[in-house]
C-alpha cells in the first residue's frame, strides 16, 4: 500500500468512529394533562348591596359610659334632614343603617331637634363604603362656635379637628394620620366640654386639645351647611349607625 493510501483510510476509519459514537438528543416530555389544567377562577367582589348587608350583620359594641340617648331609631331619618349640598348623593336608610351615598363632592344631613352647645359627648358606628376620602364629617357647635371633626380626609387617613385658629384640619396640632380600612366599622367619639375637645376612634385617643384662648371655626365653605349639628362625606359613600349623645355633668 502506498504511504498516502494509508493516511487516508486512517482518516476515514476515525471519522465513521466518531460519528457512531454521537448520540441522538434525547426529546423532553411535557405532562400534557397538567398544561391543559385551566387557571382558577378569580373570587368575585362582593356587590354594593352584599357589602351594606355584611355591616348590618356586623354587631356593635357597648357604649361606655351610662347617660346615652339615641340620635337615630334605626328605621327612618326621624330627627334628621338632607343637606342641602349641591351634587349631594342620595341618602338610604336601611337595615338600621343610614347611607350616604358619594356626592360631588359632599353628602350629608342635619340634626334638626335640640342639641346642648357645651360639655357632651356625641357617638356613632361609621364605616367607608366606596371612595377614598372623609367618611365621618362630624359638625358640632362649640358654645357659640361650631367645628368639624374629620375622619378620613385629604386622601384617605387624616384626622383633625377644622377650624383652629383658622387653620383646617390639615394644618393645626389636632393633625393626626390613621390606617383606614373600606368595609371596616369605627367607633367615633367626640366630647365637647369647656376648654377642651377630644376625640376618639375605637378605644384610641386621637385628639385631645386646649381650646381655652383658640378660634373656634368652620372651614369656609359648604360644611357650614352642616350647622349646628350634621354628618356629611365627601366623595366617598359611608354607612353610619348607632348615633347617641349625653351630656356630662
Amino acid at each position: 500500500m502506498k504511504p498516502y493510501a494509508f493516511w487516508v483510510a486512517l482518516v476515514l476509519l476515525y471519522a465513521c468512529g466518531c460519528t457512531s459514537s454521537k448520540q441522538a438528543p434525547k426529546t423532553e416530555r411535557h405532562d400534557t394533562a397538567q398544561q391543559a389544567q385551566p387557571a382558577p377562577t378569580p373570587t368575585p367582589r362582593p356587590s354594593f348591596e352584599d357589602t351594606l348587608r355584611q355591616a348590618a350583620a356586623r354587631p356593635t359594641t357597648p357604649f361606655e359610659g351610662n347617660g346615652w340617648q339615641s340620635m337615630f331609631d334605626g328605621k327612618t331619618l326621624a330627627g334628621w334632614r338632607e343637606t342641602k349640598f349641591a351634587g349631594g348623593g342620595e341618602i338610604q336608610c336601611q337595615d338600621g343603617l343610614i347611607v350616604l351615598n358619594m356626592g360631588d363632592p359632599f353628602t350629608g344631613i342635619n340634626w334638626t331637634n335640640s342639641f346642648p352647645k357645651m360639655n357632651y359627648e356625641i357617638a356613632l358606628d361609621a364605616m367607608r363604603v366606596a371612595g377614598a376620602d372623609f367618611f365621618c364629617g362630624l359638625t358640632v357647635p362649640v358654645g357659640d362656635s361650631f367645628c368639624s371633626l374629620i375622619v378620613g380626609g385629604w386622601g384617605g387617613s387624616l384626622v383633625g379637628i377644622s377650624s383652629l385658629d383658622g387653620l383646617d384640619a390639615s394644618e393645626n396640632e389636632t393633625m393626626r394620620y390613621f390606617t383606614f380600612e373600606s368595609g371596616r366599622w369605627y367607633r367615633i367619639r367626640l366630647r365637647v366640654t369647656e376648654g377642651k375637645i377630644q376625640a376618639w376612634i375605637d378605644r384610641e385617643k386621637v385628639i385631645d386639645v386646649v381650646t381655652t384662648g383658640k378660634r373656634i371655626s368652620l372651614r369656609p365653605g359648604d360644611i357650614e351647611l352642616s350647622k349646628p349639628v350634621g354628618l356629611a362625606s365627601w366623595q366617598t359613600t359611608a354607612a353610619l349607625r348607632e348615633i347617641k349623645i349625653r351630656q356630662l355633668d
